[in-house]
């Protein structure tokens, strides 16, 4: 039986950087998976998630690129997963536990230490949802290092991550750093830049070597592999 087709859906971006990120974790994916695999989006790029999964006349497993749920999995990739029989659309990448140890990881080799502060800062989200599973991470970091972690958004959710820092600041932290809840380079990991902490950590997309990281690899790996076992479920 061959295999399901892969579609790795992202938001898409006109950063230059930001584009070649997800295309680096889309093709480590496929040469991991070895199967058929398509990179789509949900806007700003092309082709659209809704338009390939229709071109794709066999089982399809659609995996968000995206670390917390929001409008575009309910809507865009919703809409994609019930376009026809044969698809399925997997969770999120987050929350994961790999997504948490790549964020202390990162953290420690700022240099971040006792005294300072941490604001995980995410992208954001009018979903309610999106707050609650960011809030696991939050806390599940918070367990992990020796500084406080609160959480700033950099779109649609307060506090926004300019705000989170002041707050932390006026609370006595001698640094801040901001460990950065996006996958990619692009305009919220710039807003994110932009924040006024002492340090602000990459994208989680980019790996060490500035290739793909290798969790979030196996993220998807496992995502897709929940998918195939859903699709399998339902025949």
């Amino acid at each position: 039986m061959t295999d399901p087709v892969l579609v790795c859906c992202s938001h898409g971006t006109e950063s230059v950087a930001g584009r070649a990120t997800v295309t680096a974790i889309v093709d480590a994916v496929r040469k991991a998976l070895g199967v058929e695999t398509y990179e789509t989006y949900v806007d700003v790029q092309q082709p659209q998630v809704d338009e390939v999964v229709g071109s794709v006349g066999r089982p399809t497993v659609i995996v968000p690129l995206l670390l917390s749920p929001g409008f575009h999995t309910a809507v865009d990739i919703g809409r994609a997963a019930a376009s026809r029989d044969g698809v399925v659309a997997t969770g999120t990448l987050g929350p994961h536990p790999l997504l948490v140890e790549a964020l202390e990881e990162r953290l420690e080799r700022a240099g971040v230490r006792s005294g300072d502060h941490v604001v995980l800062a995410a992208s954001g989200s009018s979903r309610p949802e999106a707050a609650v599973r960011v809030e696991q991470v939050r806390a599940a970091l918070d367990a992990r290092v020796d500084t406080p972690v609160t959480v700033g958004f950099a779109y649609g959710a307060r506090p926004t991550v300019a705000e989170a820092v002041r707050e932390a600041r006026a609370a006595g932290a001698s640094r801040v750093a901001i460990a950065s809840y996006v996958l990619a380079p692009g305009h919220f990991a710039g807003l994110i830049a932009a924040a006024g902490a002492d340090i602000v950590t990459d994208p989680l997309g980019v790996g060490e070597s500035g290739g793909a990281e290798p969790r979030i690899v196996r993220i998807v790996q496992e995502r897709y592999a929940a998918g195939v076992a859903e699709l399998a479920r339902r025949h």
